[in-house]
């Protein structure tokens, strides 16, 4: 009964306090509404209107009525960047940069966008300035970033190393897989310059950073057979297989040219045989087939075809049993062959690629780097037909 006693005399007092606190609330926000510019509001109409270049406009005299209106600032200085206007955002950012009543945060704030200004412009070495500035503030993880994005565009690899460590450390992370690229990268401009000898820490160090560098093994294979050490290229190749069995299509070729050149051609073509009996591929099974053929093997290479074809059936895969078919095809029947396997042709073309798991991308060629979203390692090195399909 206290209780209820209780609550029967607070009740009113609450409900009063609830409404002096309105009262007050909307008093100031009359307040806060009756300083700001007509501007301000017709901004805002234009807005909503969907009138995205007259609210600008608008808000632009609202910055010249009332220059405190920082966040305004920051608005229209984003807007401009997004809307490709570089030279309207970067000089919006560097007047608030110049403020001298600007709060550190805020300047630090605006030290971030101007970086990111410069960034889109291009202008690089500007960019790459405001960001080391902005170590050990707030905007560190994303000035990092954004440093990590200029290095790689700028293909200096010993600054992208050092920056995704400080990430690393930063985020606790991981980037060992970019890091391992990054060696890679390194490792072929000195294979590219004829520097074997360099090469090799630097692949020992992407291997060291990511045991599951596929790339640095098959790199290591290359160098090897370009310095006629072919075993080792051998043996680097054939390591792929313990790390992802599916990245051997993309070394079965040289893996075969490699056997040939000691004399072990009926060897290789065995071991990519056993290959594509474990992991089925559309390019270990052209490999194989081009082997046997040159081997004068056609028969054992059609029924090669035929069997993988049924175990998983593919466009592509059809295409090739219609090359085999043709190999000892009467003549009656070569123009009816032909005329199919042109048709089926025309229709795997688009099937015949490498796809980015990250943005969708398609290519002809396989790449670490993902032209279109720059993500490292997120091509498939199986076709696009074929990835539904059983490993």
């Amino acid at each position: 009964m206290d209780i209820e006693f209780w609550w029967l005399l607070a009740l009113p007092i609450f409900f009063t306090l609830g409404w002096l606190a309105a009262r007050i609330d909307i008093k100031q926000l009359l307040l806060e509404s009756r300083a700001l510019p007509v501007s301000y509001f017709k901004g805002l109409n234009f807005l909503l209107n969907e009138q995205p270049d007259k609210a600008i406009e608008a808000f632009i005299e609202v910055v010249k009525v009332d220059p405190q209106t920082i966040e305004l600032h920051f608005a229209l200085g984003s807007l401009f960047r997004r809307r490709g206007e570089v030279e309207r955002a970067i000089r919006m950012h560097q007047n608030l940069v110049e403020r001298r009543d600007l709060a550190q945060e805020q300047k630090l704030h605006a030290l971030s966008e101007l970086a990111q200004d410069y960034l889109k412009a291009g202008l690089l070495d500007r960019a790459e300035e405001l960001f080391l500035k902005l170590d050990g503030t707030l905007y560190a993880e994303a000035a990092l970033k954004f440093l990590l994005d200029i290095y790689e565009q700028e293909k200096d690899w010993h600054k992208a190393v050092g920056i995704a460590e400080k990430l690393e450390i930063l985020t606790g992370q991981s980037h060992q897989k970019e890091i391992a690229n990054f060696y890679c990268e390194m490792a072929g401009n000195e294979i590219m310059h004829s520097r074997p000898e360099a090469a090799r820490p630097l692949l020992a160090e992407a291997l060291a950073h990511h045991r599951l560098c596929v790339r640095a093994h098959m790199m290591l294979g290359d160098l090897e057979f370009g310095v006629n050490n072919i075993d080792a290229a051998i043996e680097a190749w054939k390591r792929i297989e313990s790390q992802s069995p599916a990245y051997l299509a993309l070394v079965a070729e040289r893996l075969l040219t490699a056997f040939k050149r000691v004399d072990r051609a009926e060897e290789g073509l065995n071991l990519l045989r056993g290959y594509l009996q474990k992991y089925s591929s559309l390019d270990l099974l052209n490999t194989v087939f081009q082997g046997m053929l040159e081997r004068q093997d056609g028969v054992n290479a059609y029924h090669l075809v035929r069997d993988e074809l049924r175990r998983n059936p593919t466009l592509l895969g059809l295409d090739k049993l219609l090359e085999a078919q043709l190999l000892d095809a009467p003549v009656e029947r070569r123009r009816d062959l032909e005329l199919i396997k042109d048709l089926v042709h025309q229709h795997t073309r688009n099937l015949a690629m490498y796809k980015c798991d990250n943005c969708g991308f398609r290519a002809r060629q396989f790449y670490w780097h993902c032209p279109a979203c720059a993500a490292w390692e997120t091509y498939s090195p199986r076709r696009t037909e074929e990835k539904g399909l059983p490993a």
